[in-house]
């Protein structure tokens, strides 16, 4: 029904944003309201999805048309409704994710609130082959999203080793300069770093 709005952002919250379209004042759900705050008063062109259920009619924008794609293609996931897949955009990067789902990564999925191993992997059943031209570079950030995946798998098996939220805080910065290419070797840096 709606391609976009244009029109000034006259105010800004937690939940969502204006847009004030020729006088008319549109409600308009964002991933991340905070990110149009320099824009205040300016002239915005929003994506915008229009979500209609029986009790409710909702506006859901976006700053890209492809944002609002995988926006789209997450809702038609089993068990992941607006407030869902709006999480997973505000919080996530676009190529990243992409290359998350293209990966059959799950373990950077599950990092979502709200997204378990199940729907983690549903996401990656319905998902995977459908948006990898989404985003172009998706393909060689996989690699990233791998030593992402990496390096968070070696911060919990740390923790299950009994080292302590802070210990581990201590010495995930360190780990994340290292750029090692898979768990184990980020555990044996992890000991050495927490035993010195």
């Amino acid at each position: 029904m709606f391609e976009y709005l244009k029109g000034h952002i006259t105010y800004i919250c937690p939940l969502y944003i204006t847009v004030d379209v020729q006088g008319i004042g549109y409600l308009v759900h964002v991933p991340n309201p905070f990110s149009f705050t320099t824009r205040e008063g300016l002239e915005e062109q929003i994506f915008i999805h229009h979500h209609v259920r029986e009790d409710a009619e909702t506006l859901f924008g976006f700053e890209s048309r492809e944002e609002r794609f995988l926006f789209q293609k997450l809702l038609s996931v089993t068990g992941i409704g607006p407030k869902g897949a709006m999480a997973i955009i505000a919080r996530g990067e676009l190529s990243l994710l992409v290359a998350a789902i293209e990966g059959e990564n799950e373990g950077y999925l599950v990092k979502f609130p709200g997204i378990g191993k199940k729907t983690a992997r549903q996401i990656i059943l319905d998902l995977k082959g459908k948006i990898n031209d989404l985003v172009p570079s998706a393909k060689q950030t996989t690699a990233i999203v791998e030593v992402h995946s990496a390096l968070s798998e070696a911060l919990l098996a740390l923790e299950a080793l009994g080292y302590s939220a802070r210990e581990i805080k201590r010495v995930e910065t360190k780990m994340e300069k290292l750029e090692l290419a898979t768990t184990d070797e980020y555990i044996r840096a992890g000991l050495k770093l927490l035993t010195n």
